[in-house]
């Protein structure tokens, strides 16, 4: 067939497509399904590996559950640049042992993008059976996800790490420094070797998993930073279940925040019912925090506006 003849067929083409919608529709529902449809982050393989993680059971610090929820984070990033922060926290009931994981996923420029969770129970909830499957347990299998979903590519952006912090929780109670023992030992010690000035962003997942989604505009987070995250949820068609209401919240972000870390604290605080029975604070630290009440669909919306956060990031 001559270019000539070539020509007049594509003319014809689309002169008979201009003319017929019909045609025009059977051709679009004829193209592959991923040229239509955005790629959302696989929710669901985040619960399950969430199911795996608080099936471990309470993981207070100095229990076994603890010892048995770090052997599973190690086991998520063999061949992975690891690093695993160890330290000394002093605690109301002493000298208590604790570890952050850091994982790298190197990227082209120059500059990190931090994604943070923490990964321990409650100390004082040790004997009521608490096994935090959306404080603690959902976020951390968030991010375990997403680093199954950044693995092995190559990232033309900054730097991506991943941090599973320890000792959020209260010792004994969240007064004075008794909390964030992870956060604080390690904004010191990035503090102290020039890696602070590197951070880009700071993006702290806390509580994500909720079915009842309502993401809180935390009111002590960096402005532009929580913009951005606002953002990342209008492009994902998201928005309608972030930022309705703020509320300032104490959290890991606040150390960075503190040294001059661009930070947000991505959060849901508005967990459960708000009735007597629970304190009203919602099932927020009692034993009914369980994998019932956690969904693959709330995982999807929230590591999707991470994972665009982390695109506008780099076009910032």
């Amino acid at each position: 067939m001559s270019s000539e003849q070539v020509f007049r067929l594509n003319h014809w083409s689309l002169q008979s497509l201009s003319a017929n919608p019909v045609l025009w529709l059977l051709m679009l529902l004829s193209l592959p399904a991923a040229g239509l449809a955005q790629q959302h982050f696989r929710g669901d393989k985040a619960l399950e590996i969430t199911r795996q993680f608080v099936a471990i059971g309470p993981r207070w610090c100095t229990s076994p559950g603890h010892l048995k929820a770090e052997a599973f984070l190690r086991a998520q990033f063999k061949g992975d640049k690891l690093e695993e922060d160890t330290f000394t926290a002093n605690t109301p009931i002493g000298p208590v042992p604790m570890r952050n994981f850091i994982v790298r996923f190197p990227g082209k420029k120059d500059g990190v993008i931090v994604l943070t969770t923490h990964y321990e129970t409650n100390y004082p909830l040790r004997n009521i059976g608490f096994v935090g499957a959306n404080d603690g347990g959902s976020t951390t299998g968030m991010l375990i996800e997403i680093a199954n979903e950044i693995r092995g590519k190559v990232l033309d952006g900054y730097s991506v790490w991943l941090v599973f912090f320890d000792g959020e929780e209260a010792i004994e109670h969240w007064q004075g420094t008794d909390h964030t023992y992870g956060s604080r030992h390690l904004a010191a010690k990035w503090g102290s070797d020039g890696t602070l000035g590197r951070i880009k962003g700071l993006l702290l997942a806390d509580m994500l998993g909720d079915k009842d989604l309502d993401v809180q505009r935390e009111t002590e987070s960096t402005p532009w930073l929580s913009g951005l995250v606002l953002q990342a949820a209008k492009n994902t068609g998201h928005a309608k279940y972030f930022f309705a209401k703020e509320q300032a919240e104490e959290d890991d972000h606040l150390p960075f925040l503190q040294r001059g870390v661009p930070a947000v604290d991505v959060i849901d605080a508005d967990y459960g019912p708000h009735t007597a029975e629970y304190n009203y604070d919602g099932w927020h630290h009692t034993a009914q925090d369980t994998m019932d009440k956690i969904s693959a669909k709330s995982l999807t919306i929230a590591g999707d506006v991470f994972l665009e956060s982390i695109k506008l990031l780099n076009q910032k």
